[in-house]
């Protein structure tokens, strides 16, 4: 029986570095990869077209969602976002660990169609931290640096429907946090049936 994948969800506050970690834990581990979502946000500088995102128009947006394309979508700063169905389906069914960076909005849509999905909120070490980091970053006005903070205030009252916490206030620790949860999935009794059945086999054969 082949190996099932795992899919693991992963949301944050905007700014706290949610990419930046799931890039590193999929570098860093054999065997996952993370999904690339669709989106009708502008491209920012650095970022490239199906590999950080798919940059569609509104349009095209709307007609995946009437045919069913997305396996959740929502609206995150009047921007739309969507994980395609049938690739982290295709891609799970090979054995192949998928990572989805989507917002709590998302996650709870997910976790009703994939009620064994992992899903891990990053955490900022603080409220500070997160304004010096949205700061920091010079992608935003002012205004929309608020709006931000904001929501990041109601994305972390959400924290309590997430299996795991990961503070991101030291990035190599944050990123063996998310290694240990992967790996300790993976040696999960269920998770091993192609590891474990032969070698079972020649505890239970009678002499």
């Amino acid at each position: 029986m082949s190996r099932q994948g795992t899919l693991y969800v992963v949301a944050a506050p905007s700014g706290t570095g949610k990419t930046t970690l799931v890039k590193a834990l999929i570098e860093s581990l054999p065997n996952i990869t993370v999904s690339i979502s669709h989106t009708t946000r502008p491209q920012r500088p650095g970022e490239t077209d199906t590999v950080d995102y798919y940059f569609i128009t509104e349009d095209e947006f709307q007609r995946m969602v009437k045919h069913k394309d997305f396996l959740e979508y929502a609206t995150v700063f009047n921007r739309h976002y969507g994980t395609s169905r049938s690739w982290v389906e295709k891609t799970l069914a090979c054995g192949i660990d998928v990572v989805l960076e989507i917002d709590w909005q998302g996650c709870q849509q997910i976790q009703r169609l994939f009620p064994e999905c992992i899903s891990i909120f990053i955490l900022p070490p603080s409220l500070t931290d997160l304004a010096k980091r949205l700061r920091d970053r010079a992608q935003d006005s002012a205004e929309v640096i608020q709006h931000r903070l904001s929501d990041a205030r109601e994305t972390v009252s959400r924290i309590h429907n997430f299996n795991y916490v990961v503070m991101n206030a030291n990035f190599d620790t944050a990123v063996n946090d998310l290694k240990a949860i992967v790996n300790a999935n993976r040696l999960l009794q269920k998770k091993q049936p192609i590891n474990l059945d032969k070698l079972l086999a020649e505890f239970t054969v009678s002499p």
